[in-house]
């Protein structure tokens, strides 16, 4: 690896969509399972997605550990969407895991840095826990989702802010545009959702499209600014 290379994990993501052509992984108690052809797969080409996150620290970057990958999240197009991240506890008593969007962790020569993060504040994001599909259980973790895409976006624009708050003055023309441009993302997201909370258990999916394309600009916007 170029040890001056800064990318965002999607680059991974785009890795793990191609070695996971074949049968699909599953998640049963936040354990990620895979056939003995996938891992042989995965063996056979060198490169392992459980290998090469699973367990590693996540920094900010002043370089203070804020928490570790307990696991992946991998979405229908069978690409890594979402990092388990687990803060806080000890040997996983009081742990406290939260998902954080792929694109919002970069790899910057083999340090996985989460910008703008800290322990608080990713003990202050909603918690992550694996519920059922079925009933309202659907809903209010599409809702969760959404909360902890908001959460996301708002400790990149506190890192954002402090950056700029120390940078150059052209610099920080740059810094505050892209802090503008995604606390409007915020503010449409948060708008978005809201307006499928007030809607009916039996109406939320008439909602559900735009919220989904909502939370997918917020993410975009986020890995734009802090890549």
């Amino acid at each position: 690896m170029n040890k001056s290379l800064s990318l965002p994990l999607g680059a991974l993501a785009i890795a793990a969509s191609l070695l996971f052509a074949g049968p699909a992984f599953s998640q049963v108690a936040g354990v990620t399972t895979q056939s003995k052809e996938v891992e042989t797969t995965l063996t056979a080409m060198g490169w392992s997605v459980k290998k090469t996150l699973m367990g590693k620290n996540i920094y900010n970057e002043a370089g203070d550990k804020v928490g570790k990958v307990e696991d992946l999240i991998i979405d229908t197009q069978r690409n890594v969407s979402y990092i388990i991240v687990g803060a806080g506890g000890f040997i996983g008593i009081g742990r406290h895991d939260v998902a954080i969007p792929v694109g919002q962790i970069q790899d910057r020569s083999g340090r996985l840095v989460m910008p703008g993060a800290t322990k608080d504040a990713i003990k202050a994001m909603a918690k992550f826990d694996y519920a059922d599909t079925s009933g309202t259980a659907t809903r209010d973790r599409f809702i969760a989702s959404a909360e902890r895409d908001i959460a996301s976006a708002r400790v990149a624009v506190n890192g954002l802010t402090k950056k700029a708050s120390t940078a150059t003055a052209d610099a920080r023309v740059v810094l505050d545009g892209s802090i503008a441009t995604l606390q409007g993302d915020v503010k449409t997201t948060e708008a978005t959702l809201a307006r499928m909370k007030s809607a009916s258990a039996s109406r939320w999916k008439e909602f559900e499209a735009d919220v989904a394309a909502a939370t997918a600009r917020l993410r975009k916007s986020v890995e734009t600014a802090t890549s």
